[in-house]
């Protein structure tokens, strides 16, 4: 069939009756129609009137080119939804395709139903137009406020690792996804083809992914448009598809072939899942993929001012510009509006005929309103393990070495346990580097590609695994996004470095989330996106400068304070606790640092449990400046932010309470790391008073810090006597260096430390300059052996907190 499809003009003629056809291309022509009037118009829906330059938008967009293919693919697949009772969605890959997407979903109902005031008639149709990409309205993707989306297609190239993270664990269901050709040139959309590689037809659902090949992007030819027909069949079946290809621009023509061809894939879907479901035997099939032919901006103007619009890239753009200055343009727009006969489709109200309502499905069998599409309605909690369950036991703060993250992947093993349908976690290769293998006791990663003998030694491979590794950080922060979208929980670790991968998907996520919590309230709460990052920067002993990035928690604080949280567990108790609550929060995305390598254990878990609730706090048992006497101040303020600073800074105030028994030194820890911004500017952030109570409002701060210095500058900048702040922090030194060597490279270490403190509390005086002289030699003494030895001294390897 795939050869058939693209060489014969029309080998499924009688696929469909005349009449079956000229229905669905009657509500294709109701798309179309829509379509172009929500681009285009403001004023006069039904064209009752001439059409003149006063009903036409002053904002004038082009975002036609996609449209027809998209709003084409919508009603075929809404046949066989109601031929086979199917559970479907529809992701929209290409660029402001959003027309076709949004005018399918006005005409069955489902718009109406969540917005009224866009109801079935001429009024609700003239405020659908005029909402289009216009100021104070919805834009011109297929945003949080389109019913049934759960892909926005802002920025190109995840359609396809969102279909398949929709389909992970929903059996029944289908995501039909269309890609845009430009789409498929990205870096995300390569990768997210081998996503079929860990689909299991048993529990799994299914994607069927339509490449829609219309030729051009904005204003270029696209490379899978260009290519021969015989190397693109080769393309999709080394990815492991079986591809059918759809090509022509006649309406009766296309509408036979895509009704076939459609059939034949849903057909081929279900005898998948049927054969693998009735063996009970997963195996990895060739999964059927469509490849779609039609002219950019189909059905369009042909020509505009003597230019190519209909099949060339034109049509992406602004073809017709000139509406109020251009009398012949607006003749063009009426022209091309009235092409659609829609005096046949809708009736004086400007309701859909009802001939045609029925075609589509009804209630939540439309896609438009799958439960699934707003999965915080189908969203169940975690059965999550008591957490203090897995504490590690403090006898005294600072003398205890634990792998933090191990500790964590003790708990994630039996919260797998508890939810081995609707929790999975993904990472990159690294499960076992970051320290959560304990995870494979309950479950493996999935795997289902071929085997060799060699794998059962350790390879930790299944069909059944619910671990998610693929060296694609694009996709497997695709598929988590979608998967939680539809209902569901997931935990995903990466190293620090290189989690700026997903830069971009993290703002796109983070801004969707935003929208849905300000703007969108029909949508459910869903499971908040928890984003691990270890492996970290200052643990960096033999990978070097390529991998000492801190950064990304920089750009987390871009986004809306109404859904970024960032949190800096400074133990392995502290990281079981932010764990839990992280799993437990909705609507958020929550950003935990911790490193993988042994550090030293601070607080009991219930310690642990006030010390996160409150977010920061002092710690007393490293701190001298409680005498008992309310007067009593501190002569300085050792903040820190993050394990490593952390245990540097203990460091520092060790050695300044034994140099100078009579300094005063109050020591503060930082978990959540929005605490240090303005209430005003984070639901997190502390007061004024509060801020200038814990840190005084006008000792010297010392505080050592994870990432970028000048982050806690930005955080902190309305707090009183900003100068008296110094910040540490990493500053883009070092390369193959020991954990010391690296710290003093960036003088977060605790000899720089306690410079700063004798360089910044004036009653030290001239008398602490043999200390001063002593820290600068211990620098010195530590890179000179690490540069010797290849690694730090034992005393400070082996350091332990001495009070």
């Amino acid at each position: 069939m795939v050869q058939a499809l693209s060489t014969q003009a029309n080998p499924f003629s009688n696929f469909l009756s005349p009449e079956e056809i000229s229905k669905i291309d009657a509500y294709w022509r109701a798309c179309n129609y829509l379509a172009v009037g929500m681009i285009y118009l403001r004023d006069n829906p039904l064209l009752k009137e001439p059409l003149t330059p006063k009903h036409i938008k002053q904002r004038l967009l082009g975002h036609w080119g996609s449209s027809p293919a998209l709003s084409f693919t919508y009603i075929h697949l809404n046949r066989l939804i109601k031929k086979y009772d199917l559970n479907a969605i529809f992701l929209a890959g290409p660029g402001h395709g959003a027309p076709g997407v949004l005018a399918p979903v006005y005409l069955e109902g489902t718009y109406s139903e969540i917005y009224p005031e866009k109801s079935e008639d001429e009024g609700g149709m003239q405020k659908f137009f005029k909402q289009f990409s216009f100021p104070g309205y919805i834009g011109s993707h297929c945003t949080p406020e389109t019913p049934g989306s759960i892909h926005e297609g802002g920025e190109l190239g995840y359609s396809v690792s969102h279909a398949y993270g929709a389909v992970y664990d929903h059996p029944d269901l289908i995501a039909a996804c269309v890609v845009g050709d430009g789409e498929a040139e990205t870096g995300p959309l390569a990768t997210a083809w081998h996503s079929n590689k860990f689909l299991n037809p048993i529990r799994d659902g299914a994607v069927l992914p339509i490449l829609n090949l219309n030729g051009y992007k904005i204003a270029n030819p696209t490379i899978l448009s260009r290519i021969s027909p015989e190397e693109l069949d080769n393309l999709f079946k080394g990815y492991g598809y079986t591809p059918y290809v759809v090509e022509g621009s006649d309406p009766e023509q296309m509408h036979q072939k895509m009704a076939a061809t459609m059939e034949e894939c849903i057909t081929k879907i279900h005898e998948i899942q049927s054969e693998a479901r009735s063996q009970n035997k997963a195996f990895r099939p060739r999964w059927p993929m469509i490849i779609l032919r039609t002219p950019k901006g189909w059905t369009g103007p042909s020509e505009v001012d003597g230019h190519k619009v209909e099949g060339f890239w034109r049509s992406h753009q602004v073809p017709m510009g000139g509406m109020h200055s251009n009398p012949e343009h607006v003749r063009l727009l009426a022209e091309w509006m009235k092409s659609y006969k829609p005096e046949e489709l809708f009736d004086d109200n400007g309701t859909l005929i009802s001939e045609l309502k029925e075609l589509a499905p009804v209630g939540i069998k439309r896609m438009s309103a799958n439960p699934i599409a707003n999965g915080g309605l189908l969203r169940k909690d975690l059965k999550l393990p008591e957490f203090v369950d897995y504490a590690v036991e403090i006898d005294k703060p600072g003398t205890v070495e634990v792998e933090n993250t191990r500790v964590l992947g003790k708990f994630l093993r039996d919260v797998m346990k508890n939810n081995m349908t609707n929790f999975r976690v993904f990472g990159p290769d690294e499960t076992a580097s970051n320290r959560l293998q304990d995870i494979y006791e309950v479950t493996k990663k999935t795997w289902m590609a071929d085997y060799l003998p060699e794998d059962e030694d350790g390879s930790q491979l299944s069909p059944d695994g619910r671990v998610m590794e693929m060296l694609s950080e694009h996709t497997l922060e695709g598929w988590l996004e979608t998967y939680l979208l539809t209902g569901r929980h997931g935990f995903f670790h990466t190293y620090e470095a290189f989690v700026h991968v997903i830069d971009s998907m993290f703002n796109q996520h983070a801004k969707w989330l935003d929208i849905c919590k300000k703007h969108v309230p029909w949508r459910a709460s869903v499971s908040s996106l928890n984003l691990m990052l270890s492996s970290l920067v200052w643990r960096q002993d033999h990978n070097g400068f390529s991998h000492q990035d801190p950064g990304f928690v920089d750009l987390v604080t871009n986004k809306s304070a109404d859904v970024t949280r960032i949190y800096f567990p400074p133990d392995a108790n502290c990281l079981l606790s932010v764990a839990d609550h992280c799993l437990r929060s909705k609507d958020y995305i929550n950003v935990i640092v911790s490193d993988k390598q042994k550090h030293l254990q601070y607080l009991t878990v219930d310690e642990a449990i006030k010390h996160c609730t409150k977010g920061i706090g002092i710690w007393e048992w490293a701190s001298n400046d409680d005498c008992g006497k309310a007067a009593d101040e501190p002569d300085v303020v050792m903040a820190c932010c993050g394990d490593i600073p952390t245990m540097e800074s203990l460091a520092a105030t060790a050695i300044l309470r034994e140099e100078f028994p009579e300094l005063k030194v109050r020591f503060i820890n930082v978990v959540d790391l929005y605490r240090l911004q303005s209430e005003k500017e984070h639901s997190h952030g502390l007061s004024n008073k509060e801020f200038d109570i814990l840190f005084t409002p006008d000792k010297p701060i010392i505080f050592n810090f994870h990432g970028y210095p000048w982050l806690i500058h930005k955080l902190a900048y309305r707090r009183t006597n900003q100068e008296r702040i110094h910040v540490r922090g990493y500053k883009e030194e070092g390369n193959i260096n020991t954990p010391l060597e690296l710290a003093i490279l960036n003088q977060i270490d605790r000899f720089n430390l306690v410079i700063d403190v004798i360089d910044r509390v004036e009653k030290l005086g001239s008398k602490a300059v043999y200390v001063r002289e002593r820290m600068r030699n211990e620098i010195l003494d530590n890179l000179t052996y690490a540069h010797e030895q290849g690694i730090d001294k034992p005393e400070v390897v082996n350091w332990k907190w001495p009070y």
